[in-house]
C-alpha cells in the first residue's frame, strides 16, 4: 500500500505534465470560450470534468467495465476535437444557462473517456480493488489540483491576451479552438483503431 499522499501526487503529476499534453489541450479548449470574470462557470467545468475521470477510474479499476486501450487512445483526441468544434458553432445560443448545462455535460462525459486512459495502470498500482476509496480519493484531489493549477495558468494567458493586448474574444476562441482541433485532428488520424 502507498499512502495518500503518494496518490495526491501522482494525480497531480498526471495532469501537470507535459507528456500528456492531451489532458492539457483539453483544459485549454474548455477553457476557450470563457473570460475570466467566469470563474465559477470554469470551476464547474474543471469540477466536472473531475468528477467524471473519477468514476471511470472507479469502474475500471474495478474490472466493472473494460474498454480496449487503442480506442481510448483515439477517442481522447476526439473530444478535444468536438469541445474545439463545438466551442466554434456553439457559442452563439442565446441562452447562457442551456449553453453552460450543456458544457457542463459535455465535460463529465468527456471526463468518463479521459479517466480510462490512466485506468490500467491505476489498477496496477492499487493491486487490491478493496482498498481503492484512499488511493481514488487522493489521486483525484490531485487531478483536480493539477487541473486548477493548470486552469489559472490558462484564464492568466487569456486575460492577458483580452484584456492587456486587446484581442477580440470571438477571435482567441477561434484561434485557440481552431489550433487544438487542428492537433486533435492529427492526433486522432495517428491513433486511428480501424
Amino acid at each position: 500500500m502507498h499512502p495518500f499522499e503518494f496518490y495526491l501526487k501522482l494525480g497531480f503529476e498526471h495532469i501537470s505534465n507535459l507528456a500528456g499534453y492531451d489532458h492539457i489541450l483539453f483544459l485549454v479548449v474548455l477553457c476557450a470560450v470563457y473570460r475570466i470574470q467566469q470563474w465559477k462557470n470554469i470551476l464547474i467545468l474543471v469540477t466536472a470534468f473531475t468528477i467524471g475521470h473519477s468514476v471511470t477510474l472507479a469502474l475500471v479499476s474495478l474490472e466493472i467495465i473494460t474498454i480496449p486501450s487503442n480506442i481510448i487512445k483515439f477517442l481522447i483526441p476526439a473530444t478535444i476535437f468536438v469541445t474545439a468544434l463545438y466551442n466554434v458553432i456553439g457559442t452563439n445560443f442565446t441562452e447562457k444557462s442551456s449553453r453552460m448545462g450543456r458544457n457542463y455535460s459535455m465535460a463529465l462525459f468527456f471526463g468518463f473517456v479521459h479517466g480510462m486512459d490512466f485506468s490500467n495502470y491505476f489498477r496496477a498500482l492499487i493491486m487490491d480493488p478493496s482498498d481503492i476509496v484512499v488511493p481514488l480519493l487522493g489521486f483525484n484531489l490531485g487531478i483536480e489540483l493539477g487541473q486548477l493549477l493548470v486552469v489559472f495558468f490558462i484564464v492568466g494567458v487569456a486575460f492577458l491576451f483580452l484584456n492587456v493586448i486587446g484581442v477580440k474574444h470571438r477571435d482567441w476562441n477561434v484561434f485557440i479552438s481552431g489550433a487544438a482541433a487542428g492537433m486533435s485532428l492529427i492526433s486522432m488520424l495517428d491513433n486511428k483503431f480501424w
